[in-house]
């Protein structure tokens, strides 16, 4: 990571009426990098890229691209632009038109322009199709033309707010790949809106977990999914099993977990303390079943329902505090239990990581 930001956010904070929409956010962008603003509806994502752009005047806080405070640059006057999720194309222009209206209005030369629409049409995959007008375009084609069109002006950073929330489920996850292959090609930054955990961790250098207005988490998707902060965390990105314990003991690297009376072995962490009650997560993937006791971290449950889908298995398991856990394995050289069979569910020290439970803060 470069040591100059490209981009600074410092102290920002957004209030409409009586309601915090981002509650001091600090956040540093890199030259090329691309960042996703990840979080709920209603955590402050939209807010945070539309003052970014200067479609919205924060009430408290600075916005810095290059050492340069534009918190109070008009839009046009900041080297930003945006793609929408609804595109935004002018309808009565062709491709080839819309993408070069931005050029246009720059007064660039007739074959400046024209070298330039067709450079992006080549980056786009959408060399032919100049003459065609939106309507006539599926919903991937207008959002290429959109990306196109921002990109031609060679903005220091894109923001891009879900672009690819109106797609259907297939055609989202060519586009995921498509996006980032024309991130790395043009060498812009991107700032990334998603409320969709899959899309985020295909896609992102970082991701800035957001809730309630505030970073919850900001780090590399390994990071995130490796290591979450806190329940938040965990539960917003994979399956996860959260199982509440209190620990009981701290030995070194070690310690020793309470739960419902069984005491079961993590990995410490430096702001853990004895007796405090915190949560154990373990990712569906990673809990494992038998009937035999492995010997360690065992707690005991039984099998509640099975989902079979030929590769992978999907297990559900009530464990004897009550609490319900999801195990998903390979189907090659499992073990057959029945449903209602008892067993030890188990998994492997660090293939888990304690967190805060922090799920009963509001949203």
């Amino acid at each position: 990571m470069q040591d100059k930001p490209l981009l600074s956010i410092r102290g920002l904070k957004k209030s409409f009426d009586t309601q915090d929409a981002l509650r001091g956010l600090d956040l540093d962008v890199y030259k090329g990098e691309f960042l996703t603003l990840l979080g709920p509806s209603g955590c402050g994502k939209t807010t945070t890229l539309r003052i970014i752009a200067g479609l919205e005047t924060p009430t408290e806080g600075k916005v810095y691209l290059e050492g340069v405070d534009i918190t109070s640059f008009a839009p046009e006057k900041r080297e930003v632009n945006t793609v929408f999720q609804n595109y935004a194309l002018f309808p009565h222009m062709n491709v080839e038109k819309n993408i070069a209206y931005g050029l246009r209005t720059r007064r660039l030369d007739r074959k400046t322009i024209k070298q330039k629409v067709k450079e992006m049409l080549h980056l786009v995959q959408l060399e032919g199709y100049e003459k065609r007008m939106p309507s006539q375009l599926s919903g991937g084609q207008r959002q290429r033309v959109a990306i196109a069109r921002s990109a031609v002006l060679e903005p220091k950073i894109l923001l891009l707010d879900e672009p690819l929330g109106a797609l259907d489920l297939q055609l989202r996850r060519q586009m995921q790949g498509e996006l980032k292959r024309m991130q790395k090609q043009l060498g812009i930054t991107f700032i990334y809106i998603t409320h969709d955990q899959e899309e985020a961790l295909n896609m992102s250098d970082r991701i800035a977990l957001m809730r309630d207005g505030r970073f919850v988490q900001l780090a590399s998707p390994y990071e995130l999914y490796e290591n979450p902060v806190s329940a938040f965390a965990a539960s917003f990105i994979g399956e996860t099993n959260l199982i509440e314990g209190t620990v009981s003991e701290i030995n070194g690297d070690e310690l020793l977990l309470d739960i419902g009376g069984k005491t079961v072995r993590a990995k410490n962490k430096d702001w853990v303390q004895e007796g405090q009650k915190l949560c154990l997560c373990i990712r569906a993937e990673r809990l494992r079943y038998r009937r035999q006791d492995p010997g360690h971290n065992c707690l005991h449950g039984k099998l509640v329902a099975t989902h079979y889908t030929g590769s992978d298995r999907t297990s559900i398991l009530e464990l004897s505090t009550g609490q319900t856990v999801i195990s998903r394995h390979t189907t090659e050289q499992e073990e057959k239990v029945n449903q209602g069979e008892t067993v030890c569910v188990w998994w492997d020290i660090d293939k888990a990581t304690v967190v805060i439970d922090d799920r009963e803060q509001a949203l």
